[in-house]
């Protein structure tokens, strides 16, 4: 299994989209003031007629966005994920969603990413609020290979999308034969023992946490659910057929995204397993680096084994 240390997702998003925007001028991305922040300086350098800056004005944004897609283009809106998913709320679900104009709204600095700038700054409610909009597709990769995946994808997916990426460094976690499709989950590893089901950048800790699991003898299925909506029930659920205990890890509230859904999931289908919710509780957040806020949150790798081990004990 390779796991060297490759670039931020973030970057892997900037050069994919200037690659595949070189070979299609209909590629326009549409930026709040956030060229240096999503690492598209290159792309306006290179492709200036293919870059829009309508400055701090996310509702505008989007609207421009949608704009453009209504006549052929094929539209990146770029902003930071907190504001995005927050100060536009109504132009997505309205001008994008509600209109079905295939959009891709890029939410950067995602989750935790901003760190010590506080609460105001976290995108912890973006599933929530997302996969409660009719015909909005979520997606949130968790390493260099998913983060260029989706975007090669994303160029001529038909109907609107959010893409959601962090800036840290990843590990390579996906071995040269995976193959990525929105909307199917990942097997990366498949045990008998527990499984734990992360998305975007905590499949890398759920990955870390598997290797200490082994240490003790318990053998772990990892699942990648990087796309949150439409999401891969049929993987999900043959999956918490043959496991007595499921964890679920995600950089965002305990209510209403990942964790909820598999909840549901299991609810629904009358499966009998022992399940955990990791995430963000309905409480005053701590203030520090992301590592700090997550490893704070319980999900260190430490902590996830930890509490995986609980589950068995």
């Amino acid at each position: 299994m390779p796991n060297t240390l490759g670039k931020p997702n973030l970057e892997i998003f900037a050069d994919t989209l200037l690659m595949e925007a070189k070979k299609d001028s209909k590629i326009i991305v549409v930026t709040s003031d956030s060229r240096g922040s999503g690492k598209l300086v290159p792309f306006g350098k290179e492709l200036p007629q293919q870059i829009v800056e309508v400055g701090i004005a996310e509702q505008n944004l989007v609207g421009i966005s949608a704009g453009l897609s209504a006549s052929g283009k094929k539209v990146f809106a770029v902003s930071p994920a907190s504001f995005l998913t927050a100060r536009s709320l109504e132009q997505i679900k309205n001008d994008i969603a509600y209109s079905d104009h295939p959009v891709a709204l890029v939410g950067i600095s995602a989750g935790i990413s901003y760190g010590q700038l506080g609460s105001t700054h976290h995108s912890i409610h973006d599933f929530a609020v997302m996969r409660c909009i009719n015909n909005m597709t979520i997606v949130a990769p968790a390493d260099n290979f998913e983060a260029s995946e989706v975007i090669k994808q994303a160029v001529n997916y038909n109907h609107p999308l959010y893409i959601r990426y962090g800036k840290k460094p990843m590990l390579d976690i996906h071995s040269g034969k995976t193959q990525f499709q929105i909307g199917k989950a990942i097997i990366i590893e498949e045990g008998e023992d527990v499984a734990l089901i992360a998305t975007g950048e905590t499949v890398q800790r759920a990955f870390l946490a598997s290797q200490i699991l082994k240490e003790n003898n318990i053998n772990p299925t990892i699942v990648s659910m990087h796309t949150i909506k439409p999401f891969d029930s049929e993987t999900f659920l043959n999956i918490a057929k043959k496991s007595k205990i499921i964890v679920s890890i995600e950089e965002h509230s305990e209510f209403g995204g990942l964790g909820e859904q598999c909840a549901s999931l299991l609810a629904q289908n009358q499966i009998n397993t022992n399940f955990k919710i990791i995430g963000i509780p309905d409480e005053y957040m701590v203030n520090g680096s992301q590592s700090d806020v997550l490893d704070y949150y319980n999900m260190s790798p430490e902590k996830i084994a930890n509490t995986t081990k609980s589950l068995i004990d």
